[in-house]
């Protein structure tokens, strides 16, 4: 059968489709199975720590019950995987309720779900820049505008929040939310600061907006103190109906099994409620007995502790990598948990024309651009750790720094000079990247 070239139906296609993108990620999927490959691009927990083992037990648990695992389910979920997550939340310092959890088919279903449920075209979202791709290309759909609101160090900056807000304000814009990754965020790895999740709080208030809350890393800490959920914080103030949680088994168990949820007030949850119908009537009743079989039969916190630990190893395998071998016009991130590191080269440097060099020479990594709605962060470049060897990491940066040099000599602007007393802190950009 012949291919169709469905260029030619472009009249017929959707408006909101010219705003919608394909993610790098995603389409770097081809070039990260060749053989021989680095992949510092994708966001992959490493599953190869559950073992065989341990899954053919939870799938005979699951099996005894195979006529409810295959049959369809409730769309906000089954009720006995909602009591899985009230302890999770719980583990993380926020309480929770089974009936303020909505199942969705992944936290990416969820971002999706909050897009369609409050954003019409127009309406604007203020999000952390650099925000997660998946989340920009989720709202997408539905037309908004993204106010991208800087980050250093200690996360997104609420002075620059509320100048974003009051500007759009009086452009007469309808900011709907806050949309915030607050631990280990993907892509920068920074954490927001607990003072600054409290002020952002008082600016949702200011502001009467709610705050989407997206936590899939937030156990995955490797060193520093947690800072509580913004959501657990708001619970503090007696109030429940502002924060809108989002949360994944995919970094805590396996993302496979495509299910996350929705912490919510009852009236959100109803209108998410409508929306999961449309789209896919429910998520996996087998995923979720999966799951529960999982987290009720086993030490899933001890699972949780083996894959920090081995983050752990392979996070300070690339800071150390890059700090041996990066030239000093680069800066980077220091991720205390979750899975990226963010780095910034000299900006005359596109991070997405280098690309083709650096896998040519077999190793691969997100360019920057695709984290922004409006086109900025092309030197910048997004490295995962998680799912990669510590001689591989080292391997691969020690590559990737020769391909950065070479740009940097067309230009002449290489440093020579000795890296020696630079440490932690001393040196950074606009998202708070260090030299150590």
């Amino acid at each position: 059968m012949p291919l169709v070239d469905l260029d030619r139906f472009d009249f017929l296609y959707a408006n909101r489709v010219k705003g919608m993108k394909s993610s790098a990620t995603r389409d770097l999927m081809a070039t990260l199975s060749r053989p021989g490959i680095i992949s510092l691009a994708g966001g992959f927990p490493d599953t190869r720590v559950f073992g065989e083992e341990a899954f053919r037990e939870i799938s005979a648990n699951v099996s005894t019950d195979s006529a409810q695992a295959l049959q369809y389910g409730p769309t906000s979920g089954l009720e006995g995987i909602k009591d899985v997550i009230v302890d999770v939340m719980e583990a993380e310092g926020t309480r929770a309720y089974a009936e303020d959890i909505f199942l969705t088919t992944g936290a990416q279903q969820g971002l999706d779900l909050v897009g369609k449920v409050f954003l019409d075209e127009g309406d604007a979202v203020l999000c952390e820049g650099p925000s997660y791709v998946g989340a920009l290309n989720a709202f997408a759909a539905y037309r908004p505008r993204i106010l991208h609101v800087p980050m250093d160090r200690a996360g997104m900056i609420p002075s620059a929040a509320r100048e974003a807000l009051k500007k759009a304000r009086k452009q007469g814009i309808h900011v709907k939310f806050i949309y915030t990754v607050p631990n280990f965020q993907n892509p920068a790895g920074v954490t927001l600061a607990a003072e600054r999740r409290l002020e952002l709080l008082e600016i949702a208030r200011e502001y009467d907006l709610i705050i989407l809350e997206d936590n899939p890393y937030g156990m995955l800490r490797f060193e520093g103190e947690p800072a509580p959920t913004i959501a657990s914080l708001e619970q503090r103030n007696g109030e429940t109906d502002r924060v809108i949680y989002l949360g994944t088994f995919s970094k805590i168990f396996a993302p496979g099994v495509r299910l996350g949820w929705v912490h919510a007030q009852p009236g959100i949850l109803h209108k998410i409620n409508i929306g999961k119908q449309g789209a896919d009537l429910c998520s996996s009743n087998l995923s979720q007995m999966l799951i529960q079989s999982y987290f009720r039969n086993a030490d899933w916190r001890a699972y949780v502790k083996r894959l920090t630990t081995l983050y752990k190893e392979r996070r300070d395998a690339m800071l150390d990598a890059l700090a041996e071998f990066m030239p000093n016009e680069v800066h980077w991130t220091h991720p205390e948990g979750g899975l990226f590191v963010w780095a910034t080269l000299p900006s005359y440097i596109d991070a997405t024309a280098m690309l083709p060099r650096a896998v040519a020479k077999n190793v691969a990594y997100v360019p920057g651009e695709g984290f922004y709605a409006n086109g900025t962060g092309k030197n910048c470049m997004r490295l995962n750790f998680s799912f990669v060897e510590p001689e591989k990491i080292r391997r691969g940066i020690e590559i990737l720094a020769e391909v950065v040099r070479e740009r940097m000599e067309l230009r002449g602007d290489l440093e020579r000079g000795s890296r020696t007393g630079t440490r932690l802190g001393e040196r950074h950009s606009s998202v708070g990247t260090d030299r150590r």
